[in-house]
C-alpha cells in the first residue's frame, strides 16, 4: 500500500511537470496511475502523459454503444483512489479516466469498464472497424471506427493514458480477475 501512494504520487508530480510516462504495452495502471488514471485489476486504465489541464470530468450525460458487441453504457467519471488503490469499481457504467480528453476533443480519450456481461466483457471480440458511437449530453453522436486491438497489455504498462495529438478513444477492460492479469485495449479513431 505505501510502495503503491508512492508511485502514485511520483506519477501524479512527472504528470503535473509535463513529464510524459513512456508508452509500454498496457492499458490498466496495477503499478498505479497518474492522477488522471482510474481503474480496477478487472478493468485498471492507465496514467496520462501529458492529460490536458483542461480535461476536467466528463459532464452526465455521455454514453458509449458498440453496437456489434452488444455494448452499450452510461460514461461517468473515474476515480483513482476508488477504481486503481481500493479497486472498487462500481458496475453498469463505462467510465473516463481522469484527465484524460473529453470524447468529441482532440487527444486521448481513456474510457474503462469491467469484463463483464453487459458491460466490456464483449470488448474482447472487437474487429478492425467496428463501429463505436459516443452520444453527447445534448443528443449528438460522435462516430469512431476501431483502428487497432491489444489483447495482452500488461498491467503496469500506463502509456496508453498517455495524451495524443490526434482525437482517439482508448478503451480498456481486464482479462482476468486478479491484478496482474493483462489488459485489453482498444483504439478508436473519428469516422
Amino acid at each position: 500500500m505505501v510502495l503503491a501512494g508512492t508511485l502514485l504520487l511520483a506519477v501524479g508530480i512527472a504528470l503535473m511537470a509535463g513529464v510524459g510516462l513512456p508508452r509500454a504495452g498496457s492499458v490498466a495502471p496495477v503499478a498505479l496511475p497518474s492522477p488522471s488514471a482510474t481503474a480496477t485489476a478487472v478493468a485498471s486504465p492507465l496514467s496520462t502523459a501529458e492529460a490536458s489541464p483542461s480535461a476536467g470530468p466528463i459532464p452526465d450525460g455521455y454514453r458509449i454503444r458498440l453496437p456489434r458487441l452488444r455494448i452499450d453504457l452510461p460514461i461517468a467519471e473515474g476515480d483513482i483512489e476508488r477504481d486503481v488503490v481500493v479497486q472498487k469499481t462500481p458496475e453498469n457504467f463505462a467510465f473516463h479516466f481522469p484527465g484524460t480528453a473529453i470524447p468529441g476533443t482532440v487527444g486521448n480519450s481513456y474510457i474503462y469498464a469491467h469484463a463483464r456481461t453487459g458491460m466490456f466483457l464483449d470488448l474482447w471480440k472487437a474487429r478492425l472497424g467496428d463501429e463505436v458511437t459516443i452520444t453527447t449530453p445534448a443528443g449528438a453522436e460522435l462516430k469512431f471506427v476501431v483502428t487497432e486491438v491489444h489483447p495482452k497489455v500488461p498491467p503496469a504498462d500506463t502509456s496508453w493514458l498517455q495524451p495524443s495529438p490526434d482525437e482517439r478513444l482508448t478503451l480498456q477492460t481486464s482479462t482476468g480477475p486478479n491484478r496482474d492479469d493483462p489488459r485489453f485495449v482498444v483504439i478508436a479513431a473519428p469516422a
